[in-house]
């Protein structure tokens, strides 16, 4: 099986030109979380090295310009409610749920994102034609089933198009199926139909390098697109607020373990539960769940009838802030999640020296190593939960691996996992795109 290649970040560049760089994030804010914060974090961090004028949707105008940036200067917001809005409505009627049926939600919202682009190449074309950007960078969409319209008019007039990161359609885990209906992902079977849709191979053909945020997307890519793929995992931290690493004795009993993230089936909250419930009747464990969802309620009887509840603590929902914070006061973090894309929280723990126990599959056991973490491999329910279990007994049994483990963590994530890291890797690409095409 052929691997993506990585590419090292710029250190010591022999130019002082900054490139101007078109960059295209539909989801980029700074309130919010998940795929627009990778828009926000990763557009303000190339601004850091490249001239960027960020292209976004007008949802996110306001919380932009609360951060200190001028519209028509450093961003423009583009208005396509009249067909996102509708699309997004009908989404939300047929997806089965709050916070269900996520691959639901990403077909409609890819077919809305050709309008985007469509808006967007009226505003931007003549500029781009007359060279006022080097290059133009589609940074979100993630999703590998939203395709660009642009990539041939950029061809066309000779402006490099660079995608990514592309991330998501990691499959289900065969014996995991009643999750998966539970998170009503009935269109997931079905997922493969992207690439039918209009632009689908001239997105990839025409594009000059594309980043792919996971092993699984650089395999599901044609053949004949692999050689211009460079492997940059999607999430990132933002190196400033993890400056103050772990603040908690390793010594400390009991071990207190954090689960960060959406209580919803594939998460796995419950299996973390049943597998530590021993432990934590011992009195050598001790659980914190951060995050809310619609398991909330069933998790909390479950730490009853487990008799665990007195150290099972459920926080809620929590500002990503508030949340880094608690974070660096624990000694591990636990994600049995079995089909997690990214896995930014899992980078956060990482950046503050706070090993992750993780599920050997999908995004985080690409983001985790032998040094850095414990990878729990698994085919069900069963193995799963008895891989947790024993990962917890060897931490137990060798707490000073614990030091050992957060210590080459948060060395890994500042060295190769922060945001300015990511952006000086995309730099790279840059150079490398901008000396294909010779001189100008």
């Amino acid at each position: 099986m052929s691997q993506p290649r990585s590419i090292e970040p710029v250190r010591d560049r022999t130019t002082t030109r900054r490139y101007r760089v078109l960059v295209i994030a539909e989801a980029a804010n700074p309130e919010w979380t998940s795929v627009p914060l990778i828009g926000w974090y990763l557009s303000r961090a190339l601004s850091k090295v490249v001239d960027v004028h960020l292209v976004t949707h007008v949802r996110n105008r306001d919380a932009i310009i609360r951060q200190g940036l001028l519209e028509g200067r450093d961003f423009t917001a583009i208005d396509n409610e009249r067909i996102a809005a509708p699309l997004y409505q009908l989404a939300e009627k047929i997806r089965g749920g709050k916070g269900k049926g996520w691959t639901t939600s990403a077909a409609f919202s890819s077919f809305a994102y050709y309008s985007f682009e469509t808006e967007l190449w009226r505003q931007f074309g003549t500029r781009i034609a007359a060279r006022e950007f080097d290059l133009v960078h589609r940074v979100t969409p993630l999703s590998p089933t939203s395709q660009s319209l642009i990539a041939r008019p950029l061809s066309r007039i000779g402006v490099p198009f660079v995608i990514g990161p592309l991330n998501g359609g990691v499959p289900w885990p065969p014996n995991f199926r009643a999750r998966q209906y539970a998170e009503r992902e009935w269109l997931s079977s079905v997922r493969w139909l992207y690439k039918c849709m209009p632009s689908y191979g001239s997105m990839r053909r025409l594009s000059k390098r594309i980043i792919v945020g996971s092993k699984f997307t650089y395999e599901d890519m044609p053949d004949w697109a692999k050689a211009k793929c460079v492997y940059i995992p999607e999430n990132g931290v933002d190196a400033e607020s993890v400056a103050r690493p772990r603040n908690r004795s390793w010594s400390s009993k009991p071990i207190r373990i954090a689960f960060v993230g959406r209580l919803v089936a594939y998460k796995g909250a419950d299996l973390l539960l049943e597998a530590a419930s021993e432990l934590v009747r011992k009195d050598a464990l001790e659980l914190h769940i951060i995050g809310d969802g619609p398991e909330r309620a069933s998790l909390e009887g479950m730490a009853e009838r487990f008799a665990i509840s007195n150290s099972v603590h459920f926080h809620g929902w929590l500002p990503h802030r508030e949340t880094l914070e608690k974070l660096r006061t624990y000694d591990l973090l636990a994600l049995p999640s079995v089909r997690e894309f990214g896995g930014g929280v899992v980078i956060e723990a990482m950046a503050l020296g706070v090993p992750p126990i993780v599920a050997d599959y999908g995004g985080p056991s690409e983001l985790v190593t032998g040094n850095t973490g414990i990878k729990v491999p698994f085919h069900d329910t069963a193995s799963l939960v008895d891989g947790f279990k024993n990962a917890f007994a060897t931490v137990l049994t060798s707490p000073g691996m614990l030091s050992s483990l957060g210590d080459a963590a948060r060395t890994h994530a500042l060295e190769f996992l922060t945001w300015d890291a990511k952006a000086n890797q995309i730099l790279s690409v840059y150079d490398e795109v901008v000396r294909d095409l010779g001189p100008r």
